[in-house]
């Protein structure tokens, strides 16, 4: 379970920004939080703000870390550049580092876990945890001086292995440091996102493999009121029905190729088309038809012919039935983009509700959809919003618990209203 995410000097983000899950003392909707100990945590949390304020980059910060820390040790060979883009509108940030920091639970066991880095080198490094309740430093580095408190000769051999571009954490990993191969699983295991980006090789991006893939999709489908009664896959000309379960040893070429048949299911249709056949994937779903006698019937269509909509919320339906079968996280970016509202609440829903949610997982995303702030899904500390300083030039992100609200405040028509910021300054010409 994520708690708390802060990152500083990336892309439009200059100073030091905060994304919490621990919930206030709000009496609403408390039936959907996440205990841990004696604290409660959120299951979900939305993020607003206008065109090119910089809510993106809140997610870009999340991958970028998370995809840094899971292949360090194999993409920083000696000359390679940290993938880090620090803050341009100065002149000064970009020879300042750039800093992430993760506090999360695993196994009832709470960790944090940060570094800081120039795209040349890592300046800082640290992990702690608390097994026993008490929080106990595994290691800490400042530059190439490395700091222990147990395993010392162990972990300074494992030291001198890591070059200056290269993160101490998954050095250790390839090594088999328990705690940090443990601390690891939470990044390798739990995190899931909708989308990946360019900063670092797409084939260097491992999606976690679900046995239930292909029905979680048709399920999605079926379930959407898109017309679709079912969804049929054909992978090396083998038809297979939807509610196949794969094993945990299903070859390789079939996973990849499923695997690339999500990526194509948010592409435009021809891409998707060719794609798919390139990989050995094709995926048809069937609808009702009415003959000319008047019985029914069921009709194939390719997926190239169902909607950018419907491909999106059947591309979505693995992520986030992973998530919520492995008490994951998961982070999109713009969830409304080509669905309906009602489509947009079906998914939020799923994690808000114990009975969908049973494991605790979260999901963080981004949004334009203003109808989340009614306050009928969502509680209002899990309401976030960026906006970008007009000076500076640099994003800012902050939670509407930073505001004195009352409880019965419209918080819909504030927003609109310009209220909370992150809205658009224009004027819009009136209708006579």
């Amino acid at each position: 379970m994520l708690i708390e995410f802060s990152f500083k000097n990336y892309r439009s983000f200059r100073d030091e920004t905060v994304l919490s899950m621990e919930a206030a003392g709000l009496g609403k909707f408390k039936g959907c939080l996440i205990h841990y100990n004696n604290s409660r945590f959120l299951p979900g949390a939305a993020v607003f703000g206008k065109n090119g304020g910089g809510k993106s980059n809140v997610i870009r910060a999340f991958w970028l870390a998370v995809q840094f820390i899971k292949n360090a040790q194999r993409t920083q060979h000696e000359k390679a550049e940290v993938p880090v883009i620090p803050f341009a509108l100065n002149d000064y940030s970009a020879d300042e580092p750039t800093e992430f920091s993760f506090i999360y639970t695993l196994d009832d066991i709470k960790y944090w876990y940060s570094f800081a880095a120039t795209r040349e080198k890592v300046f800082s490094e640290s992990l702690h945890y608390a097994p026993k309740g008490q929080k106990a430093l595994v290691f800490s580095r400042e530059g190439q001086d490395f700091n222990f408190t147990s395993d010392k000769v162990r972990r300074k051999l494992i030291s001198e292995a890591v070059a200056k571009n290269q993160l101490y954490f998954s050095v250790a990993c390839t090594m088999n440091d328990a705690v940090c191969s443990s601390a690891m699983n939470w990044f390798r295991d739990k995190i899931f996102f909708s989308r990946d980006y360019s900063e670092i090789p797409r084939q260097l991006i491992e999606y976690s493999d679900d046995s239930n893939m292909l029905k979680f999709i048709a399920d999605y489908a079926k379930n959407a009121d898109f017309g679709i009664e079912d969804v049929q896959f054909e992978i090396n000309s083998n038809e297979m029905d939807s509610d196949i379960v794969f094993p945990s040893d299903v070859p390789e070429g079939i996973k990849s190729a499923l695997q690339q048949f999500l990526r194509t299911l948010s592409e435009t249709a021809n891409n998707s088309e060719v794609r798919l056949k390139m990989n050995e994937v094709k995926a048809s779903t069937l609808h009702s038809g009415l003959n000319r006698d008047g019985s029914s019937a069921r009709y194939s269509l390719e997926l190239a012919d169902e909607s950018d909509g419907t491909r999106k919320f059947m591309a979505l339906a693995p992520a986030v039935e992973s998530a919520l079968s492995h008490g994951g996280i998961l982070l999109i970016d713009e969830i409304e983009k080509g669905l309906h509202p009602i489509l947009v609440e079906y998914i939020v829903a799923k994690f808000q509700s114990k009975k969908t949610n049973p494991n605790g997982a979260q999901v963080v995303f981004t949004t334009h959809n203003t109808e989340l702030l009614n306050m009928e899904l969502l509680r209002k500390d899990q309401l976030y919003f960026v906006d970008k300083e007009r000076e500076s030039g640099s994003s800012e992100l902050y939670s509407i618990e930073d505001f004195n609200t009352r409880t019965t405040e419209n918080i819909h028509k504030g927003y609109l209203l310009g209220k909370y910021g992150a809205t658009p300054d224009i004027e819009i010409e009136e209708v006579l």
